[in-house]
């Protein structure tokens, strides 16, 4: 869209009581200092906007003389279309006017919203505008028209491992959310990798503590033939132990029966001297003879069985007294020591040999703190890595980004991107000129940034407006920019002096 401007009226504007300015392609104010130049430059953003050309809000009343009522208006060209804008102020109560129609501010903004954005108008009408907006909203109207380079594009230019890494990432995650999820495992990682080492290294000074020191084939062979040479000496002693065994029951039993022995003698006595009586144990009649007859044959009766039960035992105790004559009793003392001897002799053994199976169990445990502590490190390098190729990422995708705006250029330079300690990059914009930036340009240098700056805005927006410059006597020349150019000059000693030219 083309913007161009064709007149302008100012009436009791600041020290402007009355002018109309014609337009040309290229219109030239002239005078001296105080003359109001500036003023008129200024009456395109008070139109739109209510603002100088800075974009600060502006009071337009007359100071050194006195009127009722400001009024400007501005009639433009649109891509070939007129359209009168104006505004007037009159205490205080400012009337809006669309093609000479009053209108209300509602409606009058929405037209000129519709035209252009504002940042945009003044950045592309006054060269200086620009320049004074926050770094961030330079960075962000000029990288609207310039848009970052694709994953695919930037993936293309970075290493194959690196490239290869991101792309498969990328299909799942967005390059924030990729840098979050590595960022916060390499955070736990790294913590969790202390931990791994640490528990790896006490596992292994436990392993070295109680490392064998002899073969467990050795100790296994050596062990063998001492229980072999026990178990030979256990043969003899179970054996002496079974015949000892039965001495000491062949002797309990005798003694046993031998007591028994003397306590029949005693019975058999009592037996003997019992004497039958004359009459009935229970009704006490005497008894007649032939009671007593068998009362004393029943009193025999009892001896001879009383002598059977005795002759019985002392043949049994003879028998085994007979037993325990052909039994010798075996002495194993000299073997138990031996035993013992033996034992102690094979105790350590057996703790080396144990030995063997914990080093074994805590070498398990060893080669499992090792594995888990590699497989930590091997998430952490990872994570590493895909961390280190974000930054390059985002490092190419800059430069890409770099080398696509500063192409716009001619002989400016922007800079987007500050790299900081860390090696991330940081959000920034400087236009710098012969690496000065613009902050430190003199005017001249200032004008000429200005306008390649301006001029690049316009072409990326495919919006041309009219551009005016202030001082324009402090530089000799500079290119001729892009749609209307409007030159504000100081003339020592000559009044104010507007020329519209066309070109031929």
């Amino acid at each position: 869209m083309q913007v161009i401007f064709k007149s302008m009226t100012l009436v009791n504007f600041k020290s402007h009581r009355d002018i109309t300015v014609n337009f040309g392609e290229q219109t030239d104010i002239t005078g001296d200092n105080a003359e109001g130049k500036s003023t008129v430059c200024e009456i395109p953003s008070y139109v739109f906007y209510g603002t100088d050309a800075l974009g600060s809000k502006l009071d337009p009343t007359p100071i050194t003389y006195e009127a009722d009522e400001t009024k400007v208006s501005l009639l433009l060209e649109i891509d070939g279309k007129e359209l009168m804008l104006g505004r007037s102020l009159k205490k205080n109560k400012t009337t809006y006017y669309v093609n000479d129609v009053p209108s209300k501010a509602g409606e009058f903004n929405e037209v000129v919203e519709k035209l252009f954005d504002k940042d945009l108008f003044l950045s592309l009408y006054n060269p200086n505008y620009f320049p004074s907006m926050h770094w961030e909203k330079q960075r962000s109207m000029l990288l609207q028209y310039v848009p970052s380079p694709v994953n695919k594009d930037v993936l293309k230019h970075m290493p194959d491992e690196q490239s290869k890494c991101l792309s498969a990432l990328l299909k799942k995650h967005s390059l924030e959310d990729i840098k979050k999820i590595h960022a916060e495992n390499k955070t736990s990682m790294d913590k969790k990798y202390i931990a791994a080492q640490s528990r790896t290294k006490t596992l292994r000074e436990q392993l070295d503590q109680i490392a064998p020191t002899v073969a467990l084939d050795s100790l296994k062979v050596e062990e063998g033939q001492l229980l072999k040479q026990i178990k030979e000496i256990e043969k003899i002693t179970d054996s002496a132990w079974d015949t000892n065994q039965k001495i000491n029951t062949l002797n309990t039993r005798i003694r046993s029966m031998l007591s028994e022995r003397e306590q029949m003698k005693e019975d058999f006595q009592r037996l003997k001297d019992e004497e039958i009586q004359g009459s009935c144990r229970v009704c006490k009649q005497p008894l007649k003879d032939e009671s007593l007859e068998s009362a004393e044959m029943e009193k025999q009766d009892r001896i001879k069985k009383f002598k059977e039960n005795y002759n019985a035992q002392v043949i049994q105790r003879k028998e085994l007294e007979e037993e325990l004559s052909k039994l010798e009793y075996i002495d194993v003392s000299e073997q138990i020591e031996k035993v013992r001897e033996l034992e102690r002799q094979r105790d350590p053994l057996l703790q080396e040999i144990r030995n063997h199976g914990q080093y074994e169990q805590l070498n398990n445990q060893v080669n499992q703190a090792q594995a888990d502590e590699n497989e930590t490190l091997q998430s952490l390098n990872e994570s590493i890595f895909i961390l280190d190729s974000v930054k390059a990422f985002k490092a190419k995708e800059a430069e890409l980004q770099g080398e696509k705006v500063q192409a716009l250029f001619e002989t400016l330079s922007v800079r987007l991107f500050e790299e900081q300690k860390n090696g991330d990059l940081k959000n920034t914009f400087e236009i710098e000129l012969d690496k000065k930036p613009y902050r430190k340009l003199s005017t001249a240098e200032g004008i000429r940034a200005g306008l390649e700056l301006r001029d690049v805005l316009s072409q990326q927006s495919d919006l041309i407006t009219p551009v005016f410059v202030d001082n324009a006597e402090s530089i000799t020349s500079f290119k001729q920019p892009v749609g209307q150019l409007i030159v504000s000059r100081v003339v020592a000693g000559q009044k104010l002096k507007i020329e519209g030219v066309d070109a031929e």
